[in-house]
């Protein structure tokens, strides 16, 4: 499933750990095969744990405990809104239920067009910044009701849809 280059660049983060400590490389194993297939179904965790000589549920539990990992096809466009204490104080849930009128969708689903996921996170450790989420690996912080609208306007325009 996954190229030679790749199956390289899974041998080299084995060789980061201990003979016989191949679970150690799971996270970035991980997310290799994320980038690579976009989200980890359970034929590519199975693929991860065969790789890396695990038994299947032992990658089912990591992936389904951290929420960077997708179990489920996600858009092009991932908006990861943190829920815990200091966004919420700050109205991430105000900017949560925003979203999800904006395009339509609810917690973990995608728009039709396959464009926008939303999904909630705990923590991502910018409580200064609240409400805040993530997008893609950056962060988009003291969000509004217009700085929503502005990210999603950016979002479209950089995928060629324009309102």
């Amino acid at each position: 499933m996954l190229s030679q280059e790749k199956l390289n660049k899974v041998q080299e983060i084995i060789a980061r750990y201990p003979e016989g400590k191949q679970k150690s490389a799971l996270i970035p194993v991980l997310h290799l095969a994320q980038d690579v297939f976009g989200w980890l179904s359970a034929e590519t965790m199975d693929y991860v744990a065969s790789l890396l000589k695990l038994e299947p549920i032992e990658v089912y539990e990591v992936a389904t405990f951290y929420s960077m990992f997708n179990l489920k096809p996600v858009g092009k466009y991932l908006f990861e809104v943190c829920q815990t204490g200091p966004c919420m104080i700050n109205g991430s849930d105000d900017i949560i239920e925003y979203i999800k009128q904006k395009l339509n969708i609810g917690v973990g689903e995608t728009t039709p067009d396959g464009l926008f996921t939303l999904k909630t996170v705990e923590c991502l450790g910018a409580c200064g910044y609240a409400p805040m989420m993530q997008l893609g690996k950056h962060y988009r912080e003291h969000l509004t009701k217009a700085k929503v609208d502005q990210i999603i306007e950016e979002c479209r325009k950089n995928a060629g849809i324009l309102n």
